[in-house]
């Protein structure tokens, strides 16, 4: 199989990146019929951006401080590894959004879109789910929109539910909510729309994040699941993803 391997700027994984091309060798991305990344879940999350057009699946080995997309790093081995591993695809949401000068912005996400105030004002948020008005008015610190091998990450810190992989569902999940002040979010079919509306961007200027693609000043953010954008992830059958997300709603607290 033609490998191309491809890694953070840490030491650790520019060390593993030379061994890696040495045992195994290294081919042009263009040419590759599997990329290796090497690194931490940040790391995975660019690469899945920068070579998705490549359609390409990708085997990711844990080389940095948080690994959930990753295998365990190991030298030896690898054809093998990757012979045996199992499939998972992730379908990216897409952000679209109209910001305080009237300027579009566009945006792909494979964890999670999320908007959050700017100022030390709370920000006020009209939630729309395909044509209907859901909350006239969430008062809250922000609030996002969550896939499934996203929401053990942002989404789960924000009190959010764990989403099986397979479960075709989102998580809309707010941050600090103050009004609406007992509402949780809600899971939602993945074919919805969701659109989030800034009630009063002068005063209450919000941001709106997907991955690390950051907008200011937003006015309108329209977020949908993307069905064919998506990327293939290679997980060893002892670490595969929909394990690990079960596995994860049973960690201790």
């Amino acid at each position: 199989m033609r490998l191309v391997f491809v890694a953070s700027d840490t030491n650790v994984a520019q060390q593993a990146h030379r061994k890696l091309v040495e045992r195994y060798g290294n081919v042009p991305a263009e040419q590759a019929e599997l990329i290796v990344a090497l690194g931490g879940d940040g790391f995975m999350l660019r690469t899945l951006h920068a070579w998705r057009a490549l359609e390409v699946p990708v085997y990711g080995m844990k080389l940095g401080r948080v690994g959930f997309l990753m295998n365990k790093y190991r030298l030896e081995g690898l054809p093998e590894r990757i012979a045996r591993a199992h499939t998972a695809s992730l379908f990216p949401l897409q952000m679209q959004v109209t910001d305080a000068a009237g300027v579009e912005h566009a945006g792909l996400a494979f964890n999670e879109v999320s908007l959050l105030r700017q100022s030390n004002q709370a920000a006020h948020l009209e939630v729309k789910l395909n044509d209907a008005v859901k909350l006239a008015t969430l008062i809250c610190d922000g609030v996002l929109v969550s896939t499934p091998a996203g929401s053990t990450a942002y989404n789960l810190s924000a009190h959010g539910p764990i989403l099986p992989l397979d479960a075709n569902v989102l998580a809309l999940t707010p941050i600090s909510p103050f009004r609406p002040r007992r509402w949780r979010g809600a899971i939602l079919p993945h074919r919805t729309e969701v659109i989030l509306r800034v009630l009063d961007p002068g005063k209450r200027p919000v941001s709106a994040t997907a991955d690390f693609h950051e907008v200011r000043d937003v006015r309108t953010v329209a977020i949908r699941q993307s069905g064919d954008q998506g990327v293939r992830l290679l997980f060893d059958p002892e670490h595969n993803l929909e394990q690990r997300i079960l596995d994860e709603q049973f960690a201790a607290q």
